[in-house]
């Protein structure tokens, strides 16, 4: 199945240039489904419409392309459009967000490949990002079961020295008392090991009867 081409939003303040630029993308088979010549309205249609890429002119008014790629590159693959004495503001928009730029006049051949390079960055970037995040919460679920262990583990000896039982007694009143409440073994030795009135320093208030 061949991959879909990215669509395209441009925001260019130069309607001559927009036009040619937007033809040019027509040409090459790219959907635009979006231009305009205003910074604001670059982000407020970037937000409504979701494009793979966007390419914003670096000087514009309302936003220029900078603040436009660091309000929306986590949306979309930004690429700016920048003019040759520019080119020194091209490190800001990259610390902003922006996957590529163009210099003007923006030719064909640099016009597909800056496209393309950045589109495919941006997804490999949020690939990484979900990656990351799901890592976090995969290390979150173990740091919470291992908390659940160690405290199952502290309230099961005080639960043992308490009635003066033995290690496995200990845990089976715990389960037992959790099944009975309708609580997790965790839930349960947290509050057994809280200073609330239901364990504390001096020993949780453990009773015999509470597992009959």
């Amino acid at each position: 199945m061949t991959q879909e081409l990215p669509r395209i939003l441009v925001a260019e303040d130069e309607a001559v240039i927009r036009l040619d630029l937007v033809e040019t993308l027509r040409e090459e088979g790219y959907p635009v489904i979006g231009q305009t010549g205003n910074g604001l309205t670059a982000v407020e249609l970037i937000t409504d419409l979701h494009p793979d890429v966007a390419l914003v002119d670096i000087a514009m008014p309302g936003l220029d392309g900078i603040e436009i790629a660091r309000r929306v590159s986590d949306m979309t693959a930004v690429v700016v459009v920048t003019a040759f004495a520019q080119r020194e503001r091209v490190t800001q928009a990259r610390d902003a967000g922006a996957m590529s730029y163009l210099v003007k006049p923006v030719g064909r051949d640099d016009l597909v490949p800056a496209i393309e390079m950045a589109w495919s960055g941006w997804l490999t970037l949020r690939d990484l990002r979900g990656q990351a995040v799901e890592s976090a919460a995969a290390t979150a679920r173990v740091e919470q079961r291992l908390a659940d262990r160690r405290d199952v583990e502290r309230a099961k000896g005080r639960v043992r020295d308490h009635l003066g039982l033995s290690e496995d007694e200990a845990y089976r009143w715990l389960r037992q008392t959790a099944m009975d409440r309708r609580v997790s073994l965790a839930e349960l030795a947290r509050n057994l090991l809280e200073p609330d009135g239901s364990g504390t320093d001096h020993g949780p208030r453990i009773s015999p009867e509470d597992n009959e």
